[in-house]
């Protein structure tokens, strides 16, 4: 007798974890499913999905149609959202960060946010402890040191938690953000034009402004920009193509573009692809103040509030910056997150729209923002 109750606990905690995995399977659909259907998002063999199916709606917590579909009669669990990213340090992730909240509110879910900090491997990986601890339906990461962001989809996989990365594809999660090659090739088709427009396509370098500890896939952003180019001028030999580091920040790309000027004559003529706004605008001020402005263009990457107000500044050298988007990331993200959550089939990439952002749509673009003196 004591052996048989024991085995009979056994097989009533098995089928109460069934279950409710077909429960929730129900409640996540947000629609009448089929057996099958259950039985495909749960994994539990057909027969089974029914005789659960059954109960549950013999109890009301499930209800079956005329068409043998089945919808859960309960007030469904709000789907719960991890996000852990840098919360600050730059207007791309303010803005960002902003926008996966206010979605979050519009959609009803609920939601964790986490402070990854700049590139704190421990901070990092102690968030993705706290979101599988709170049982996320589906974590969101922006990390935008590539070995930091690694290490935390490696933990969110081993456990079974799908994920979206943003701006930084690695395997496991579905990729959200730019498309940066094709983004860089519209950053250097524009320096092309520009240089077209200015100089009647003669140019003595092509800067590449980098961000070297950003991963390989933004990094992709300037490879397109080269492209871009020479799509415009035509082949480039590679002794007319100076590689910069600015560390993706305003303060050391300001000093690096400095040096650079100073080792070349006044009337040297740069077209310059910023690997982001910070890092180009950080070139805007150094040719500023050497007061070379006339001899270099500059493109930028993100069209964030910084690059906007400069690309506003009359005769700035900073002409345009290819648009992301990020205050409307959030509605795309969380529905993605979504179809996720309910094990719907989504790409592996799904990627923001690019606009080349300049004077003459900046205004039509962002009406509300005041115009720089």
């Amino acid at each position: 007798m004591k052996k048989s109750s024991k085995k009979g606990s056994h097989i009533g905690a098995g089928t109460l974890d069934k279950g409710l995995r077909v429960l929730e399977a129900v409640e996540k659909a947000g629609r009448p499913v089929t057996i099958q259907e259950v039985a495909s998002l749960t994994g539990i063999q057909r027969l089974a999905v029914y005789r659960l199916l059954s109960t549950l709606v013999e109890r009301g917590y499930v209800s079956r149609s005329e068409d043998k579909r089945y919808s859960a009669t309960v007030a469904r669990r709000r789907l719960l959202i991890g996000y852990s990213a840098p919360l600050s340090g730059t207007p791309f992730r303010e803005d960002l960060a902003a926008s996966v909240n206010r979605a979050v509110s519009q959609r009803g879910f609920e939601l964790v946010m986490l402070d990854n900090g700049e590139d704190d491997s421990a901070a990092a990986m102690r968030n993705v402890e706290t979101l599988l601890e709170h049982r996320v339906d589906v974590a969101m990461f922006f990390q935008p040191v590539e070995f930091v962001g690694h290490m935390m989809a490696d933990r969110l996989f081993g456990d079974g938690v799908p994920f979206i990365t943003i701006e930084s594809p690695i395997q496991g999660g579905v990729y959200f953000g730019a498309n940066n090659y094709q983004a860089g090739r519209l950053a250097g088709q524009t320096l092309g034009r520009s240089a077209e427009d200015r100089w009647a396509g003669r140019f003595d370098f092509v800067v590449l402004l980098e961000g070297t500890r950003a991963g390989t896939n933004a990094q992709a952003r300037l490879a397109g920009a080269l492209a871009g180019v020479r799509e415009v001028l035509g082949d480039i030999q590679q002794s007319r193509v100076i590689h910069l580091d600015g560390h993706a920040q305003l303060e050391s790309s300001r000093e690096a573009m400095a040096a650079l000027l100073r080792t070349l004559k006044r009337g040297t003529r740069l077209l310059v692809s910023g690997f982001n706004d910070p890092s180009s605008v950080g070139a805007v001020e150094a040719a500023r103040a050497e007061g070379r402005e006339s001899d270099v263009v500059i493109v930028g990457q993100n069209a964030t509030r910084e690059g906007r107000a400069e690309i506003r500044r009359p005769g700035s050298c900073l002409i345009a910056s290819v648009a992301y988007f990020p205050e409307r990331y959030g509605e795309s993200l969380l529905k993605l997150a979504g179809a996720l959550a309910r094990g719907d089939q989504v790409p592996p990439a799904v990627y923001t729209q690019h606009l080349v952002l300049s004077r003459e749509n900046v205004d039509r673009l962002y009406p509300e923002e005041p115009h720089s003196s």
